[in-house]
C-alpha cells in the first residue's frame, strides 16, 4: 500500500492505494498526525478511491483519526470509496459516523 498526505486551501488529503490493513498502521498514523497539529489545516480527507480492501483494523484506525481529528477541531470526510469498500462502510455503519463522499 501506498499513502500519501497533500495539503491544498486549508484541506488536508491523505490518500491511499491498496489494501488498507493492520499492516499500514504505523503508515496511516504518520500521514494523518503532522495534519491534526497543522494549524492551517481545517479539515482531512481520506481518500479511498485506490482502496480495494479494507479490513477490521483499518476500520478501527478510521474510528481512531475521527476522535483524534474532533479533539483537534478538524472536520473530517472519507471520500470516494469503490463499491466494495463503500459495501464495508455501510456494513460496519459508518454513514453514521462519517460524511462519507
Amino acid at each position: 500500500m501506498s499513502i500519501s498526505a497533500t495539503v491544498a486551501g486549508n484541506t488536508a488529503t491523505i490518500s491511499m492505494t491498496g489494501r488498507f490493513d493492520f499492516n499500514v498502521q504505523r503508515d496511516f498514523k504518520e500521514a494523518y498526525a503532522p495534519q491534526l497539529t497543522n494549524a492551517a489545516v481545517g479539515a482531512i480527507e481520506v481518500n479511498l478511491a485506490g482502496v480495494d480492501y479494507l479490513d477490521s483494523s483499518a476500520l478501527g484506525m478510521l474510528l481512531m483519526l475521527r476522535e483524534r481529528a474532533a479533539a483537534a477541531g478538524k472536520g473530517l470526510k472519507l471520500c470516494k470509496p469503490g463499491a466494495g469498500v463503500a459495501q464495508i462502510l455501510e456494513i460496519a455503519n459508518f454513514s453514521k459516523l462519517f460524511t462519507i463522499v
